[in-house]
């Protein structure tokens, strides 16, 4: 089956539970899972369940319909960038003009949500839900790493683009729901974390060292998993409070982040190099986890969080 084929597969499964809902420790375990078991397809599917939380929480569910697949391309680099005005044709509709970096689905998601600049106010950010089947959508590949390859990270290139004005970029950032996605990620990074452990766990080796190595490992992923859990339970309790999700995501991260680094470092130190080089499953595991986790902004993030708890 072809990574599409997987990503949209799992789209067509049961209805995703959205977080704060009530179910937030199954959204997030699915997504664990999706992850172990591939973790492009679990980072393609957490975009779409990301989008089709916020476009719930902003109230454009109308935007939303069976068979779609959504990508959410919010990096805000200096340059380039893309500037929206108005359709003289439509009040309502924008016309999106300029380049986008680092759209994950780039070419395989047919809709995406994508924060853009305000051509009349450059300061001013807005968010844009953009159907991506028309004319005027270029992908220019940009991807050198091996790891998360598969993902399609592009720049995407928009002229003259129809989009749905969604709502302005606080709307977007300053929602609870930010900090809960992601929070969401971070269960992606604990699947993917999983799937590298799984080579150590299933290796046959029993010397003291490796089963040293296994001990690490499997007290950092339960910490995760616990981290994970004890996390969903508060955004289910107090699903609208943004300064304790923030603060809530960033530990989160934190935590699961440290977590999947020790673990690619003890397994590799466990196994040496032979499953990096002769277990393509293994191999790929550890490089798309590897460039994944980067989306961690971290010690920056760490900062961050100490901010906002010191006294």
């Amino acid at each position: 089956m072809s990574l599409a084929d997987q990503v949209r597969s799992a789209l067509a499964g049961p209805q995703w539970p959205l977080p704060g809902h009530g179910h937030t420790a199954e959204r997030w375990q699915r997504l664990a899972d999706l992850a172990r078991t591939d973790i492009v397809v679990g980072r393609l599917v957490e975009a779409h369940a990301d989008a089709t939380a916020i476009l719930t929480e902003l109230g454009r569910t109308d935007l939303l319909a069976p068979g779609q697949w959504w990508g959410v391309w919010a990096a805000e680099p200096p340059r380039p960038v893309v500037r929206a005005q108005p359709d003289p044709e439509d009040p309502d509709r924008l016309l999106l003009d300029g380049a986008k970096p680092w759209c994950s689905g780039a070419g395989l998601c047919d809709h995406a949500l994508i924060t853009v600049r305000d051509a009349a106010d450059p300061d001013r950010r807005l968010l844009a839900a953009v159907e991506l089947t028309g004319p005027g959508v270029r992908v220019e590949e940009a991807w050198a790493n091996p790891g998360m390859t598969r993902s399609a990270t592009h720049t995407v290139h928009l002229d003259q683009v129809p989009a749905t004005r969604v709502g302005s970029g606080a709307d977007y950032l300053d929602r609870a729901g930010f900090w809960h996605g992601g929070a969401g990620v971070a269960a992606c990074w604990a699947g993917g974390a999983e799937a590298v452990a799984d080579t150590l766990r299933g290796s046959r080796r029993d010397d003291p060292i490796t089963l040293a190595h296994l001990g690490a490992v499997d007290a950092a992923l339960a910490g995760a998993r616990w981290t994970l859990a004890a996390a969903a339970a508060e955004v289910d309790a107090a699903p609208e409070d943004a300064s304790a999700a923030r603060i809530r995501a960033l530990r989160v991260r934190a935590i699961v982040e440290a977590a999947a680094a020790l673990t690619i470092d003890r397994v590799g130190r466990a196994l040496g190099a032979g499953p990096l080089c002769q277990d393509a499953e293994h191999a790929r595991a550890v490089a798309d986890l590897s460039i994944y986790l980067r989306q961690s902004h971290a010690e920056r993030d760490l900062a961050g969080l100490g901010e906002l708890v010191r006294r």
